[in-house]
């Protein structure tokens, strides 16, 4: 469970954990095979969940063709969406990123090339680095059955690869509402990039954003003006 005012004090043994799980590297996978064609539609939304929001918000603001990303909740009813609740991992909910796109931009399995391979470790089950629970799940929401039909063909098309040491243990999930999260949760990688958190857990992934897919990093966050 994540304690914000906790990580901000950041004592030596909390450096220390933080040190130990800090994320892993990213790993460098092929595209997939099977992707949603350009079209002529200038937006389009995809939901993914990685562990906490505040990472794979922060990567997805980065990436070129993405003109919003939103932390919040998925997976479980709305009286329970918000940050108490969900902590607790009893709420079905999932910490997750509503990403908004340009398709004549990005396609939506380029977006899935970066979570898998940037965003957070798709082989970890019902954790991601230092926090664990079903909250912190890796999960796809797709929002139609062309999404759905891409996630699971590329998520075989992975584990055939082997490119990972393990299989993934990414669920799609469908027909899941997004619910966003407090305001506080908003651009947290950005204006708190002294957290330790971020720092040892976060930071890192743009630095392998930049390194591994160049041609999509954008220097200047997209960052949340009004969550929607």
């Amino acid at each position: 469970m994540k304690n914000i005012t906790f990580k901000l004090a950041a004592p030596l043994a909390l450096l220390s954990a933080l040190t130990a799980c800090a994320a892993e590297p990213s790993v460098v996978i092929a595209p997939p095979a099977v992707d949603e064609p350009a079209g002529a539609e200038h937006t389009a939304t995809a939901i993914f969940a990685g562990g906490c929001f505040w990472g794979v918000q922060g990567v997805f603001q980065h990436v070129k063709g993405v003109t919003n990303a939103v932390s919040g909740y998925t997976g479980g009813e709305e009286r329970t969406a918000s940050y108490e609740w969900v902590e607790r991992g009893d709420t079905g909910h999932a910490e997750s990123v509503k990403i908004t796109y340009d398709p004549t931009q990005i396609s939506y399995g380029k977006l899935l090339q970066v979570f898998f391979s940037v965003a957070h470790d798709p082989t970890q089950l019902n954790r991601q680095g230092p926090d664990s629970g079903t909250q912190y799940r890796s999960a796809i929401f797709p929002q139609t059955a062309s999404q759905r039909a891409v996630a699971e063909k590329y998520i075989a098309q992975l584990n055939a690869s082997r490119v990972y040491k393990k299989p993934l243990a990414t669920r799609i999930e469908m027909d899941k509402k997004f619910y966003t999260a407090e305001s506080y949760h908003q651009n947290y990688l950005t204006l708190h990039p002294n957290d330790p958190y971020i720092v040892f857990n976060d930071a890192p992934k743009l630095v392998d954003l930049k390194r591994i897919a160049p041609d999509l990093y954008r220097a200047d966050a997209v960052l949340v003006r009004k969550a929607m």
